[in-house]
C-alpha cells in the first residue's frame, strides 16, 4: 500500500463542471506564423517523404508553433489538465499531412512511445467490429469506453495523451473528462470507510498486451501519492477481468470502493463534455485526468467513418 494523501486538493486542477474555466479558453488556435512554419516543413517533407513516425524535429525548429504548443503544455502541467488545438484545416491538408502536423505537435510536448506490443506509435482509433468481451481494447470498438486513464495496465504509463480527429461519427462519440483531484476530494469526504482501499493493489487485465514470460495482469494501486504529485490509474472493466483471470476476487472493501468511484463518475456536475471536430487535437494530462468516449453510431460510407489518431507521450 502506498502513502495515502489526506489533504484536500485545491487549485485549478480540482475543477467541476461549474468551476472549470470558460470553454472558450480550452482551445489554443493555430496562428498564421505557426501554419507558415508547418507549410514550409510539409513542402520539404513532400520532396523526400518518409514515414511520419520516423520524423524527428530539432530543438530550435518551429519557434512560433512551439509558442502555441507552450500554452497547451502549461494547461496540462498546471492548469485544468487538458487543452484543444484549433485546428488543422482539413480542407487544405490531406489526412497524412494532418498526421505529420500532429506528430510534430506531440514531439514539442514530449517523447512518443509504444502503445502496444507491436510498437505502434500512432494508434488508429476506429471501430473494427471487435468485441470488448472477446478481449478487444475499447479504442477499436464503438462501445462506450467508460472513464479511464490510458495505459492503466502497462508498466509504463503515458504522462500525456493526444487525439487527432480526422473524421467524426454519424452520432455520439462525445468526449467526457473528469479531474482525479476532484474525484479524490469527493471520495475522501464522502466515502472515508473505503477510501484507503484505493491505495492498495488491484489487478488490471492487460488485454493481451504482454510478452512471453510476462504476467497477463498488472498489479497496481488506483491512487498513488509520491509526496508531491497525485497519480491515478483506472479502468473498471479491466480491473474486474484482471481479478477474474487471477482467481483473486475483489475484497468487500475493494468492491465498495470501486462502486463509490463509479457512482461519482456518473455525476454530470463533475465532468465536462464536448465533441471533437474534424481537424481538432485534444491533449490531456494522463496522470490525473480521466476520460470517456460515449458510444457512437457510424456512417455506412467507409470513408466517412469515425477516425481518430492517438498519441502517447512521456514528459521530458
Amino acid at each position: 500500500m502506498s502513502e495515502v494523501l489526506t489533504e484536500v486538493l485545491t487549485g485549478q486542477q480540482a475543477w467541476t463542471s461549474r468551476s472549470v474555466d470558460d470553454p472558450v479558453s480550452w482551445a489554443v488556435s493555430l496562428d498564421g506564423e505557426s501554419l507558415e512554419e508547418l507549410d514550409d516543413f510539409l513542402r520539404e517533407w513532400k520532396k523526400n517523404p518518409r514515414p511520419t513516425t520516423e520524423i524527428r524535429i530539432e530543438a530550435d525548429a518551429f519557434p512560433a508553433f512551439r509558442k502555441t504548443m507552450g500554452k497547451v503544455a502549461e494547461a496540462l502541467r498546471s492548469g485544468r489538465g487538458f487543452a484543444l488545438v484549433n485546428r488543422v484545416p482539413m480542407d487544405k491538408y490531406t489526412a497524412e499531412e494532418a498526421r505529420v502536423i500532429y506528430w510534430v505537435a506531440g514531439q514539442i510536448l514530449g517523447d512518443p512511445f509504444d502503445q502496444d506490443v507491436k510498437g505502434t506509435l500512432l494508434f488508429e482509433v476506429r471501430d473494427t467490429g471487435q468485441d470488448v468481451k472477446q478481449g478487444a481494447r475499447f479504442s477499436v470498438t464503438n462501445a462506450e469506453s467508460s472513464f479511464h486513464t490510458d495505459g492503466a495496465f502497462n508498466s509504463r504509463v503515458p504522462d500525456m495523451v493526444g487525439l487527432l480527429c480526422l473524421q467524426t461519427a454519424k452520432s455520439g462519440g462525445e468526449s467526457q473528462l473528469i479531474s482525479a483531484f476532484t474525484l479524490h476530494n469527493e471520495l475522501q469526504e464522502n466515502h472515508p470507510d473505503v477510501f484507503e482501499a484505493l491505495y492498495q493493489s488491484f489487478s488490471f487485465d492487460r488485454r493481451g498486451q504482454f510478452k512471453e514470460g510476462e504476467e497477463s495482469v498488472t498489479r497496481t494501486p488506483i491512487f498513488r501519492w509520491d509526496g508531491e504529485a497525485l497519480w491515478l490509474r483506472y479502468l473498471y472493466y479491466y480491473i474486474q477481468v484482471g481479478h477474474e483471470l487471477t482467481n483473486d476476487p475483489l475484497s468487500p472493501a475493494q468492491q465498495q470502493a470501486l462502486e463509490a468511484v463509479e457512482a461519482l463518475l456518473r455525476r454530470e456536475d463533475l465532468r465536462v463534455q464536448f465533441s471533437l471536430e474534424r481537424g481538432q487535437m485534444l491533449f490531456t494530462n494522463n496522470r490525473w485526468i480521466l476520460h470517456n468516449r460515449t458510444a457512437f453510431q457510424d456512417h455506412e460510407d467507409l470513408d466517412k467513418r469515425r477516425h481518430y489518431v492517438r498519441l502517447w507521450l512521456s514528459q521530458r
